[in-house]
């Protein structure tokens, strides 16, 4: 197999990844790429959802960076049916998140292992939880959508004492109410500055009674190098939401 060495990246998280292990690969990414601030001369091909498809053909990639949850199935087929190699992860877990990583740096792109990977999982398994605590984790307002069964985010907070009371639902991001009974039992609702952009003055009070947690959302959701320090920097938010009815 030839070298990878024109990187085209439809997941934020995945292109800070690659900009970060491997400077100057990517020729492609999306509009919502944010991090790391220079991308060099990466060109914007629309979002994740609709991404430009010519356009990323155009840029003639050896590879093209996916991602099962984050990325339309028939853009993918579409791309693959051009003859572009497109790899697809899967990342519902910290686990997974750490061997997606290095099936796509040292894998794909056959890169050293990068330091910081090694880093993220060093600081991921000095985590001490915190005391265990039920919450709810809205990810979208109008209409109220939440955390529900079998996502990253949700692994993560678990990680950190924090039980998502949707984790048992049959969807993965249900529709509720925040006047939901289920909402009522919790001790915490944690709002994230993404995907919605939730602030001190939009979302807390939808939960009145509810200490609120406002996270980073990239830290919450993104699989990359900030992988380093969520432990510490969603801890911090966490703590922040105090007092809250402990389960311990």
């Amino acid at each position: 197999m030839s070298a990878v060495r024109r990187v085209v990246s439809l997941v934020p998280s995945l292109t800070e990844a690659v900009a970060v292990s491997a400077p100057g690969r990517l020729v492609g990414v999306t509009d919502w790429c944010t991090h790391p601030e220079d991308l060099g001369d990466a060109v914007r091909i629309g979002g994740t959802k609709n991404p430009d498809v010519p356009a990323v053909i155009g840029l003639r990639p050896d590879l093209v960076i996916a991602n099962e949850e984050e990325n339309r199935a028939a853009d993918l087929a579409a791309l693959e049916a051009a003859g572009v190699r497109v790899l697809v992860t899967g990342i519902r877990t910290l686990p997974q998140a750490f061997a997606e990583l290095d099936r796509v740096l040292a894998g794909a792109l056959g890169l050293a292992r990068p330091g910081w990977l090694d880093d993220a999982e060093a600081a991921w398994a000095r985590v001490e939880p915190l005391p265990a605590v039920r919450a709810v984790v809205p990810v979208w307002r109008r209409p109220w959508m939440v955390l529900g069964r079998d996502t990253f985010a949700g692994d993560v907070l678990a990680r950190l004492g924090v039980g998502n009371v949707y984790a048992g639902h049959a969807e993965r991001y249900p529709r509720i109410r925040p006047q939901d009974p289920a909402v009522a039992d919790c001790d915490l609702v944690v709002l994230p500055d993404e995907p919605y952009r939730f602030t001190a003055g939009d979302g807390p009070e939808a939960f009145p009674g509810l200490p609120a947690a406002l996270v980073s959302g990239r830290h919450l959701t993104w699989y990359g190098p900030s992988l380093v320090r969520a432990p510490a920097v969603l801890a911090q938010a966490l703590r922040a939401a105090r007092p809250y009815r402990s389960r311990d």
